[in-house]
Protein backbone atom coordinates (compact mmCIF):
# COMPACT_ATOMS: atom_id res chain seq x y z
CA UNK A 1 0.00 0.00 0.00
CA UNK A 2 1.41 3.27 -0.94
CA UNK A 3 0.88 6.12 1.28
CA UNK A 4 2.08 9.31 1.36
CA UNK A 5 3.92 10.87 4.37
CA UNK A 6 1.35 13.96 4.50
CA UNK A 7 -1.62 11.23 4.62
CA UNK A 8 -0.32 9.32 7.66
CA UNK A 9 0.37 13.35 9.26
CA UNK A 10 -3.24 14.16 8.46
CA UNK A 11 -4.62 10.46 9.80
CA UNK A 12 -2.68 10.71 12.76
CA UNK A 13 -4.56 14.15 13.80
CA UNK A 14 -7.60 12.64 13.24
CA UNK A 15 -6.29 9.60 15.62
CA UNK A 16 -5.48 12.20 18.20
CA UNK A 17 -9.00 13.64 18.04
CA UNK A 18 -10.62 10.44 18.20
CA UNK A 19 -8.34 9.58 21.55
CA UNK A 20 -9.30 12.95 23.19
CA UNK A 21 -12.72 12.76 22.59
CA UNK A 22 -14.06 11.22 26.24
CA UNK A 23 -17.05 9.36 23.84
CA UNK A 24 -14.10 6.82 22.82
CA UNK A 25 -13.98 3.47 24.58
CA UNK A 26 -11.18 1.87 26.00
CA UNK A 27 -10.96 -0.72 23.92
CA UNK A 28 -11.28 1.63 20.86
CA UNK A 29 -8.54 3.67 22.05
CA UNK A 30 -6.13 0.89 22.10
CA UNK A 31 -6.99 -0.15 18.43
CA UNK A 32 -5.96 3.65 17.70
CA UNK A 33 -2.95 3.93 19.61
CA UNK A 34 -1.65 0.67 17.89
CA UNK A 35 -2.92 1.74 14.35
CA UNK A 36 -0.93 5.83 15.23
CA UNK A 37 2.36 3.55 16.56
CA UNK A 38 2.46 1.92 12.87
CA UNK A 39 1.41 4.76 11.25
CA UNK A 40 4.84 6.46 13.18
CA UNK A 41 6.82 4.07 12.47
CA UNK A 42 5.81 4.36 8.65
CA UNK A 43 6.87 8.04 9.45
CA UNK A 44 9.60 7.04 10.75
CA UNK A 45 11.08 5.45 7.56
CA UNK A 46 9.97 7.73 5.29
CA UNK A 47 11.68 10.36 6.91
CA UNK A 48 14.87 8.59 6.92
CA UNK A 49 15.02 7.50 3.59
CA UNK A 50 14.64 11.32 2.86
CA UNK A 51 17.52 12.20 5.04
CA UNK A 52 19.90 9.29 3.63
CA UNK A 53 18.68 10.68 -0.05
CA UNK A 54 19.59 14.22 1.00
CA UNK A 55 23.26 13.02 0.92
CA UNK A 56 25.94 12.20 -0.46
CA UNK A 57 29.62 11.21 0.38
CA UNK A 58 32.66 12.66 -0.63
CA UNK A 59 35.78 11.29 -2.20
CA UNK A 60 37.61 11.84 1.32
CA UNK A 61 34.58 9.53 3.09
CA UNK A 62 32.61 12.66 4.65
CA UNK A 63 29.03 13.49 3.60
CA UNK A 64 27.60 16.34 1.99
CA UNK A 65 24.31 17.56 1.65
CA UNK A 66 22.99 18.13 -2.39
Amino acid sequence: MARKIEDAFEELDQMIEKLEDRETSLEDSFQIYQEGIRLLKFCNEKIDTVEKKMMQMNEDGTLHEF
